[in-house]
C-alpha cells in the first residue's frame, strides 16, 4: 500500500488527557448480540495484535436485543480481559446514563451504574466514562460533581460526553474549570463522511476552542462507507435498513464514487479511506468502528497506515458537502 506523508499523519498515538489511544477504537456494540463470546474473544484479540487498544463499550450493550437486558458487551469484555491477564494493556471506555434500569444522570445513578459496570468488567477502574446522552433535568454541576467523586475515588481515570448539545458541553467544561473538578478530555459525536452537520460547526468548535478530543461513532454510516452497499445488490446485516437508505441520496452516490477513486489510488479498502478521512479532521483523534468477525478488522486497522493527500481530502469533503 502506498501513503503519501504529510501534516495529517495518523499514524501516532493520540492523547485523551492522562490516556494514550491508538488510531482506532474498537466498537463493542457487537459483543453479545451479533457476535457470541468466542467471536468475540477473537475479535478482541486480533484487534490487539494488529496494534490497537482502545475499546469502546457502554452499559446498555445490547439491551435492544430479544432476551438481553444490557451489560452484555461490558460482561464479554470482562470475561475477555480477566482470561488474557491483559487489562493495564488496554483502555477501555465505557458509558452511563442509558441501561433500562439506570437511566439518567442523577448522582446516585451514576454512582450505582459505575460499579455495576466494574462488576461486569471484571476490573477496579474505568479508563475513559461517558454521559452517554445529555440529561436535561439535571443541573451540569450534579453529574459532574459525581463523576468528579469517582475520579477521586480511583474508579474513573478521565470522563468525557456523548451526544450532548454545544451549549451543554460549554456549560459543563465551565463549570469543571470554575470548580477544579475533573474535566471532558473526550466527545463522542455522531460524525461520518454521510452525516457531517452532526458534528461539524457550533459543536465541533466549541471542542477545538476547549481542547476536547473527538471519538466519533457510526464512523463508518452503519455499514455504507464500506463500500459493500451499492445500487441493484442487496445485502445481508442487521444494519442494513439503515445502510441503504444512504444509496437514495445524490450525496451518498457521490462519497461512494470519491470513496473508490481514493481507494483505487492506494490499492485500499473503501472502509480504510472512510475511517482515513475522519482521522484527518480537525479535532478527531480515533474514530470507533466495529467487527463482528475478524475478517472485518484488517481494513479497520489500516486507517493507522494510511494518509490522504490534500487533493484527496478536498475530493471527499466536496463530495460529501
Amino acid at each position: 500500500m502506498t501513503t503519501s506523508q504529510g501534516p495529517h499523519a495518523p499514524h501516532s498515538p493520540k492523547s485523551l488527557g492522562s490516556l494514550s489511544v491508538s488510531p482506532l477504537s474498537l466498537g463493542g456494540n457487537v459483543f453479545g448480540w451479533t457476535a457470541d463470546e468466542a467471536e468475540s474473544f477473537a475479535v478482541l484479540d486480533a484487534y490487539v495484535a494488529g496494534g490497537g487498544n482502545f475499546i469502546d463499550t457502554a452499559d446498555v450493550y445490547s439491551a435492544w436485543v430479544p432476551g438481553n437486558k444490557g451489560g452484555e458487551s461490558e460482561t464479554v469484555i470482562g470475561n475477555w480481559l480477566t482470561s488474557r491477564g491483559n487489562r493495564s494493556d488496554v483502555v477501555i471506555a465505557t458509558k452511563v446514563g442509558a441501561h433500562p434500569d439506570l437511566k439518567g444522570l442523577s448522582a446516585a445513578t451514576i454512582k450505582a451504574a459505575v460499579d455495576e459496570s466494574l462488576t461486569r468488567l471484571r476490573t477496579d477502574y474505568i479508563d475513559l466514562y461517558y454521559t452517554h446522552y445529555d440529561d436535561e433535568s439535571v443541573e451540569v454541576g450534579e453529574f459532574l460533581t459525581a463523576l468528579d467523586d469517582l475520579v477521586r475515588a480511583g474508579k474513573v481515570r478521565e470522563i468525557a460526553a456523548s451526544n450532548i448539545s454545544a451549549q451543554r458541553l460549554t456549560e459543563s467544561l465551565a463549570f469543571s474549570d470554575r470548580e477544579g473538578l475533573a474535566r471532558y478530555v473526550a466527545l463522542q459525536p455522531h460524525y461520518n463522511l454521510v452525516s457531517r452537520d452532526t458534528y461539524e460547526g457550533e459543536l465541533a468548535d466549541v471542542a477545538a476552542r476547549n481542547n476536547v478530543a473527538a471519538v466519533p461513532y457510526y464512523a463508518l454510516a452503519s455499514g455504507f462507507l464500506t463500500g459493500k452497499y451499492r445500487p441493484g445488490t442487496l445485502t445481508d446485516s442487521a444494519r442494513s435498513g439503515a445502510a441503504a437508505k444512504h444509496l437514495d441520496t445524490d450525496r451518498g452516490l457521490r462519497v461512494l464514487r470519491a470513496l473508490d477513486t481514493v481507494a483505487a489510488a492506494h490499492e485500499a479498502e473503501v472502509a480504510t479511506v472512510a475511517l482515513a478521512w475522519l482521522a484527518a479532521r480537525p479535532t478527531v483523534a480515533a474514530p470507533i468502528a466495529s467487527a463482528r468477525t475478524v475478517e472485518q478488522l484488517p481494513a479497520l486497522l489500516a486507517v493507522g497506515d494510511l494518509t490522504l493527500t490534500d487533493a484527496e481530502l478536498t475530493l471527499l469533503n466536496e463530495a460529501s458537502a
